[in-house]
């Protein structure tokens, strides 16, 4: 098998754990609601620490990518955030919890900028798009975290067991497949945060991952409570496995799709999609017309991530794993202001009426990419 081929198999292997790592924790997000007797708006503050120390996360990775390769960082990172996973089901307080997801954040930022680093110099090595494949396996690992904890909630196992389970099955993977990872990506250009007025460039990009962060952000974070307080559900994570499904089958005929389809109209299809999707199942909160907007949602969402980052890649300031750490910044800022403002909405005005922000957010990438390509046109 040729060395490319190996790359990609062993880097979408890191793209599958973290998707599961990531589903397993949020599908635990009502257990741990309710094993601390926490309102929305207590909820909403104590997700607070996830981007607030993603920040520092972004930050240690802008340097690690501009100093480093990208190997080794991505394989330490996996394996810290896999021991920071099975730390959540042992916090007793909720002081120690804050400080695990402290940690679970950080190493989470790290690997992900890493993983798409990565992609991007692969993506050089071949001839078609593979990039939206890579987010494609990411949410095919979310899915498989959600049937997983949907499982062991309905058999009413534990969650130590279950992200006991999962820590393990990510050690072993990361064991196993660090070693066929790019090695001497390192670019040696590109590397220096310049400041100053904000590139055109990257600021639309940037905007674009914020609100996108949003709407991703509070799906994860929410949508099984929705599902438990507002369709009143008790297998709650099936709005968010619907989600996650139609997320991943949609990434993996991204690429050739995005042959056909200018990236223009994929953005405006996109918002829309997120926008009727939310307006659905806030109007109608039954069981299966929730299920059908959590779909539309899921569809519309896939799209936003993959196509910002390969636009990210050929940016003529930065180098790739420079650009993805500046636009990973907004959306830490993205995810930074959406689950929290959720749920103090949630709090004052109801999870429902909440859930009018994503509706917001999903409208947002239209004008927005509109302006992005504008620039793009008028620099030429």
């Amino acid at each position: 098998m040729e060395t490319k081929n190996l790359q990609r198999i062993a880097l979408s292997n890191f793209f599958f754990l973290s998707g599961l790592c990531f589903s397993s924790w949020a599908s635990r997000i009502p257990t741990i609601k309710e094993v601390f007797n926490l309102n929305d708006a207590q909820l909403g503050s104590i997700l607070l620490v996830m981007p607030v120390s993603a920040l520092l996360g972004t930050v240690v990775s802008g340097w690690l990518v501009s100093k480093f390769n990208t190997k080794d960082p991505l394989a330490i990172s996996f394996l810290l955030f896999a021991l920071s996973l099975v730390s959540i089901s042992y916090a007793e307080t909720t002081f120690i919890l804050i400080v695990i997801l402290g940690f679970f954040s950080i190493f989470m930022r790290v690997l992900n900028i890493a993983m798409n680093a990565q992609s991007i110099t692969l993506q050089t090595q071949f001839k078609r798009k593979i990039i939206g494949s890579f987010h494609g396996i990411w949410s095919l690992g979310g899915v498989m975290g959600v049937l997983i904890s949907t499982l062991l909630i309905k058999l009413e196992i534990s969650m130590k067991t279950h992200l006991t389970l999962i820590t393990i099955i990510t050690i072993v993977g990361t064991l196993i497949a660090c070693r066929y990872l790019l090695t001497d990506d390192k670019s040696v250009v590109g590397n220096k945060l310049k400041l100053g007025k904000p590139d055109p460039f990257v600021l639309y990009l940037g905007l674009l991952i914020f609100f996108a962060s949003i709407c991703e952000g509070g799906m994860f974070d929410w949508s099984g409570i929705y599902f438990k307080e507002v369709v009143k559900e008790d297998v709650f994570t099936y709005g968010y496995l619907l989600f996650m499904i139609c997320m991943a089958s949609s990434r993996f005929f991204l690429d050739k799709l995005l042959d056909k389809v200018d990236m223009q109209i994929m953005y405006i299809l996109s918002g829309l999609l997120i926008s009727v999707g939310i307006l659905l199942a806030i109007i109608f909160p039954q069981f299966w017309t929730a299920l059908i907007g959590f779909c539309l949602v899921g569809v519309g969402v896939s799209a936003i991530f993959p196509m910002t980052y390969i636009l990210a890649g050929k940016s003529k300031k930065y180098s790739p794993g420079m650009a993805i750490s500046i636009i990973g910044t907004y959306s830490i800022v993205g995810m930074f202001i959406g689950p929290p403002l959720i749920g103090y909405l949630s709090h004052t005005f109801g999870l429902q009426k909440a859930f009018f922000l994503l509706m917001f957010c999903g409208l947002m990438f239209i004008p927005i990419s509109q302006l992005f390509f504008k620039n793009q046109k008028d620099e030429l």
